[in-house]
């Protein structure tokens, strides 16, 4: 698969198809030292740290959105020995937009609430987008709530850019079901690890996001609405968005410093899509080290600390 150029990468791909056409043309009348080689392959590694290490948050949101970033499907898949989905909300139908199933990662049963836009046109439309309705809300719920009847802990993977925002949606009651998962999830007596894998956005993360700790990957954003939609508000033109991506403050080193999240899960040099296998392994000991901690706390407390962790979140000021 031919890797998507994004705007800030087109410098390194010049360098790397010049060095590239070099070494080709060396092996057929050599001009260039081993040496001179090293050289320049040492130049291509300063230029990808020095490009990576400028990036802008407009630049991070891109990478976040990368066609060929893992999806929720893909940490499931590289994750999870066993996984079993679940269907349906009893109610109404199964939303293709949330995964939920029993998994075995590590040997610990959990179970999984994810979010999945889907990777290509056919299952971008099936899973539209990512962006859940009622019902998926109400099937995240009815396993969470299967999960704390047998004691198994919850993982959710959020990656959304909002709950479906469409008059179906709004006819079958988007806002309570939303408002009934944080209701709920905020006394479920569990133990719930989130981690942003990519895009999280309004009450459609949250919808799933109320856990006892939260991880967010390097390069994912959290934020009460997306650049776009903030740039058409405040400033009734969606061309700010970069202004937009700077001032929201949705970047996992801004929200560590808040207190809204609790650990950067680290990411290859540009972004996950670089090296999978890293990312997975990465997410793997995060849940691991995590769980070791929370599955120590009886539950009475784990029900209090999440409630003063979510309380604390935002600051007030006497006039």
């Amino acid at each position: 698969m031919t890797m998507t150029l994004l705007p800030h990468e087109k410098p390194i791909a010049e360098m790397q198809q010049t060095l590239q056409k070099l070494k080709e043309q060396n092996k057929q009348s050599p001009l260039l030292s081993k040496e001179d080689l090293v050289k320049m392959e040492l130049r291509l590694e300063a230029l990808k740290i020095a490009v990576y290490s400028q990036l802008k948050a407009w630049d991070r949101i891109a990478i976040c959105r990368h066609p060929q970033r893992p999806h929720a499907i893909d940490y499931i898949q590289h994750i999870a020995e066993e996984f079993v989905e679940i269907f349906g909300d009893r109610t109404f139908q199964d939303d293709h937009a949330i995964i939920t199933g029993f998994a075995k990662i590590e040997g610990q049963k959990f179970l999984i609430v994810a979010q999945e836009k889907g990777k290509d046109t056919e299952g971008r439309l099936y899973r539209n987008f990512g962006m859940a309705h009622p019902e998926g809300y109400r099937k995240a719920m009815r396993c969470m709530r299967l999960a704390a009847k047998f004691q198994i802990p919850v993982l959710s993977l959020i990656d959304t850019p909002g709950a479906y925002p469409g008059l179906t949606a709004e006819e079958r009651g988007q806002g309570w079901a939303i408002a009934r998962n944080l209701w709920e999830m905020a006394r479920l007596p569990t133990p719930i690890l989130v981690i942003l894998i990519g895009e999280g956005c309004s009450g459609g993360a949250l919808g799933i996001g109320v856990g006892d700790c939260i991880g967010m990957m390097e390069h994912s954003y959290y934020s009460v609405i997306s650049p776009e939609g903030c740039s058409s508000i405040l400033w009734k033109d969606p061309g700010k968005s970069a202004i937009a991506a700077e001032a929201l403050k949705m970047h996992v080193e801004d929200l560590l410093e808040m207190g809204i999240v609790d650990q950067m899960i680290a990411e290859p040099l540009g972004g996950a899509h670089f090296d999978p296998a890293v990312v997975y392994q990465n997410v793997k000991s995060f849940i691991k080290e995590r769980w070791d901690l929370l599955k120590t706390i009886p539950t009475h407390l784990l029900l209090e600390n999440r409630y003063q962790k979510f309380r604390k979140i935002g600051k007030f000021e006497t006039l």
